[in-house]
């Protein structure tokens, strides 16, 4: 396991994560940073622990839009692929209409031509 420092509101903070992940966890930590110098700079010293649970409120609230969002996506998704099948179908219906149509007017010409021949 790797282990990396973060620094949130000013304090230090040793934390483990898989090997190639300590950018990642960096990241994310400087993200969440962000959200409590926000908060801070909103509300004020209102305390360690409120600052930390409203800022973790603010990323789940966040969260939860961008799971509306995809949920909203997939369904869009599954909508578009319904109706490219249903046109698929509808493509092959017409395409064996056409080549019936086709053979029966071939072989009218054939009988056709038979006849002039005859």
């Amino acid at each position: 396991m790797a282990q990396v420092t973060v620094t949130i509101d000013g304090k230090q903070y040793r934390m483990a994560c898989d090997e190639g992940q300590e950018e990642h966890l960096i990241d994310l930590a400087n993200r969440f940073d962000r959200y409590v110098g926000h908060l801070k700079g909103s509300f004020g010293e209102i305390g360690d622990h409120r600052l930390t649970v409203m800022a973790g409120i603010m990323v789940m609230d966040e969260f939860s839009e961008l799971q509306r969002r995809v949920k909203g996506m997939e369904t869009e998704i599954e909508t578009l692929r319904k109706t490219r099948d249903d046109a698929l179908i509808k493509a092959d219906k017409n395409d064996a209409a056409l080549t019936g149509a086709l053979a029966g007017l071939a072989e009218r010409m054939e009988v056709l031509a038979e006849r002039i021949k005859g």
